[in-house]
């Protein structure tokens, strides 16, 4: 428990940083010119390659070995890595159609694509418990996001902005990402790999389908970048951040992902915007409106629903586990009872008897 606990923390704490510098890098006026850094790609290689090489360097101080990946496991690997690559793009591309409200709104359910998937792909079966715990976390998310006190003007702009074209290209993104959390369970189940080396892999084949796009000679992309980072200075050091952050956080979540599961994961990374939210109210003095906090205790109830049922689990198993030892050694003891009690019956049955004199 605690050291799930500690994966929590990791990820919260790597990834509010890391959100600050990917909005500090992509909304931030740059220069005396006030120019936006508009080249993602370029930025995503970046990260990419911290990525692996921080994931390398936690193998190498483990001492665990980053062996070769078999054929079969390499093919899953490009699969993962290509649905990565495109799945972003995706949730950019549903910004220019519906407001970001409600892109947070529909990205808050991505528990449910992922069970959907594990069943669909993967035909794995859940406890019940697990059900109501998805369906409360998505329900109170959401419901948080939906009830947000709006002004007119705001929820005019978001009636215009959202379309059903873009709600469409958040279902892709969302099918996407319920397929890879899906595959990367069902290799962690198939294949004797730990959450780091599938992070080294996972981000090296993605920096090279990325870099092939960049070296592109029908994309400028890799030049333009390259030139606003040198007529822009102040911007590489929020990139390097950007990339430090990404890539510790990504080593939580592989962790996460290994030893908990993608339903854990998932819900660690979507209560994580709730957090965030909270942390603001609280540090800000923002209103919540009794509706809002209703959705909060919905949440939490199922985060606490889910850690009783998994505390109760390891109860029980310990206690399985202690009753079976006791009635081992039971066992144990009434056998040297019964052979301790034959041996005294043939000894006195074997006692020998003088002959009689005559």
């Amino acid at each position: 428990m605690l050291r799930l606990a500690g994966c929590v923390a990791g990820i919260y704490t790597c990834f509010l940083t890391w959100g600050y510098y990917q909005e500090k890098v992509s909304t931030t006026p740059y220069g005396q010119d006030a120019v936006k850094f508009r080249f993602f790609i370029f930025l995503n290689v970046i990260q990419a390659l911290f990525a692996s090489a921080i994931a390398y360097l936690y193998l190498k101080v483990q001492g665990k070995p980053l062996s070769m990946p078999s054929k079969p496991l390499v093919a899953k690997y490009i699969q993962l890595s290509f649905l990565s690559v495109i799945a972003s793009p995706f949730s950019y591309a549903a910004l220019k159609h519906i407001d970001y409200p409600t892109l947070v709104l529909a990205k808050s359910c991505k528990l449910v694509p992922v069970m959907f998937m594990n069943i669909l792909l993967y035909r794995r079966k859940f406890p019940g418990y697990k059900y109501v715990c998805v369906a409360l976390v998505t329900i109170g998310v959401s419901g948080f996001m939906l009830l947000a006190p709006v002004d007119g003007h705001k929820s005019k702009k978001g009636v215009v902005n959202s379309s059903l074209y873009g709600l469409f290209l958040v279902v892709i993104n969302l099918t996407l990402d319920g397929i890879i959390n899906s595959t990367q369970d069902q290799i962690f189940h198939t294949f004797k790999v730990s959450g780091q080396q599938m992070m080294c892999f996972m981000n090296l084949f993605m920096s090279g389908y990325m870099t092939v796009w960049l070296l592109n000679p029908y994309n400028s992309e890799l030049a333009s970048a390259l030139a606003f980072c040198q007529t822009h200075p102040a911007i590489i050091k929020d990139i390097v951040m950007f990339s430090i952050c990404g890539a510790l956080g990504q080593c939580f979540i592989f962790y996460t992902l290994e030893k908990y599961g993608s339903l854990s994961l998932v819900t660690v990374t979507v209560t994580r915007k709730l957090f965030t939210i909270l942390l603001s109210v609280v540090a800000y003095g923002h209103h919540l409106n009794v509706e809002q906090w209703l959705m909060v205790a919905v949440v939490f109830s199922g985060i606490g629903l889910e850690a009783y049922v998994k505390r109760a689990e390891k109860l029980q198993k310990m206690s399985a586990a202690g009753s079976k030892k006791d009635g081992i050694i039971a066992s144990h003891t009434e056998f040297t009872e019964k052979v301790s009690n034959t041996t005294t019956g043939i000894t006195q049955r074997t006692t020998i008897v003088a002959p009689k004199q005559h």
